[in-house]
């Protein structure tokens, strides 16, 4: 198919879009292509997501069943394991996981293994875009020549090749996919704008960008932006903390200038599918061209550091008491990263938990949105959640809050405990029983 030839298809929404991995990312792009009245062909390895949605059930809380049933039974959505449907597709958006390895470099295997299966069935005319967060480089480095190797077709003469970076805030009631503004950056002319075109229908604008490098380098600074602002914050919660000054107090109280400050607060530590790992793929990045990135290395040292200060505190609170952190009851408030989802990815929760549970604490938690936790790549805790009963507060020796979510009732929650540690400035309206509370 010619470039005008998909343009026109595309703004006549005739295009059928594929979108690989039904994850946070790609199933509300499925939405908003489906409401904009393309076809969508969804694609996932994980056949019980394929099956979920088949069924009209959601997996994802702030997307309903009605919704996912809705478009699966128009038609306009087919999820499916079977790549051997990618030929089908004029349009094909990878939304793949790229995590670290455990010893802290970029993990692009399943970019890798995504561009292997649409290499293998690649037809000419076909636009790909990669959005999965990466280091620069990775879409004209390591994308493109797995497709070309597999298909025997080259960017920009046979197929069309570009990056547009997810922005994907799950839980934000402020912005969704829908409207926050697109960075598209195309392998050559064409790509772009076939690229950007595409976007133009289901975001408000398109930030076009001169190449796949820039696109891939904007999505990096803005979550490498908040990275540091988070570790400038947590090394001042620590320090104030030694002060014996509210960290938070002092934010809210720097937050009234009208200009030149922006409010960021600390926490128990990044999470998320973004901000605990980009710093970690630009610095490892770097090193091809032996330099150092000090102050973004130093920012993830800083947040890294943060669920074991937050352990160290609730073994001083408990030792105050005359209670040891060994054979304490720990129950642990939010698994959730953020309040008010069911995303767990990089939770500093699951380390606190592991942890605590190092140190001898008999740990339990609490999350009315994942009841039980599953197995990551790095944790394999076997909980699940318990009942937040008051007789389970009062059995409990330290109740830590790891995620405020909106469903708690800090009064009770205080009223019930012996000791509150919180991390999230959480219980700041509470006003009873203060002095059992500990910030963190």
């Amino acid at each position: 198919m010619s470039h005008q030839a998909l343009l026109g298809r595309i703004h006549s929404a005739q295009a059928r879009v594929g979108v690989i991995g039904l994850g946070y990312v790609g199933l509300p792009l499925v939405r908003e292509f489906c409401r904009a009245g393309f076809s969508v062909i969804g694609f996932d390895v994980d056949a019980t997501k394929v099956e979920s949605l088949l069924a009209g059930r959601s997996y994802i809380r702030h997307i309903p069943d009605g919704l996912v049933g809705d478009l699966v039974g128009s038609g306009r959505f087919r999820p499916t394991a079977d790549y051997n449907r990618i030929p089908e597709c004029d349009a094909v958006l990878i939304c793949v996981p790229t995590p670290l390895t455990p010893q802290r470099e970029p993990d692009i295997s399943y970019v890798q293994a995504t561009a292997e299966s649409i290499g293998r069935q690649l037809r000419r005319g076909q636009l790909i875009v990669l959005e999965s967060t990466t280091y620069p480089g990775t879409t004209d480095e390591v994308v493109r020549p797995i497709l070309e190797r597999a298909s025997g077709l080259a960017a920009g003469a046979d197929y069309y090749l570009a990056y547009s970076p997810e922005r994907e805030d799950p839980g934000n009631r402020d912005f969704s996919t829908g409207t926050i503004p697109k960075v598209v950056g195309g392998h050559d002319g064409p790509s772009g704008e076939l690229a950007a075109a595409l976007y133009g229908k289901v975001v408000p604008r398109v930030v076009s960008v001169s190449t796949t490098r820039v696109a891939e380098s904007a999505k990096i600074l803005e979550n490498m932006f908040r990275a540091v602002n988070i570790a400038l914050v947590n090394e001042l919660k620590v320090l104030f903390t030694e002060m014996g000054i509210d960290v938070w107090e002092v934010i809210e109280a720097a937050a009234t200038k009208p200009f030149g400050f922006m409010p960021f607060y600390p926490g128990p530590g990044l999470g998320g599918h973004c901000i605990p790992i980009d710093p970690f793929y630009l610095t490892w990045k770097a090193r091809e061209f032996e330099q150092s990135t000090r102050f973004i290395e130093l920012a993830g040292e800083i947040n890294s550091s943060m669920p074991r200060w937050v352990v160290q505190r609730v073994a001083e609170a408990l030792n105050e008491r005359g209670r040891a952190l060994k054979g304490a009851k720990v129950l642990v408030l939010g698994i959730a990263y953020k309040p008010n989802v069911d995303d767990d990815r990089e939770s500093p929760s699951l380390h606190i938990i592991d942890l605590l549970k190092g140190h001898g604490a008999e740990v339990s938690y609490n999350d009315p949105y994942i009841p039980r936790l599953r197995r990551s790549r790095r944790h394999d805790l076997g909980l699940s959640s318990v009942q937040l009963t008051d007789e389970a507060l009062a059995d409990q020796d330290c109740v830590l809050v790891a995620t405020d979510h909106g469903a708690y009732d800090w009064d009770r929650i205080v009223a019930g405990a012996r000791l509150v540690v919180d991390t999230r400035n959480a219980t700041r309206r509470v006003t009873e029983g203060r002095e059992r509370i500990v910030k963190a």
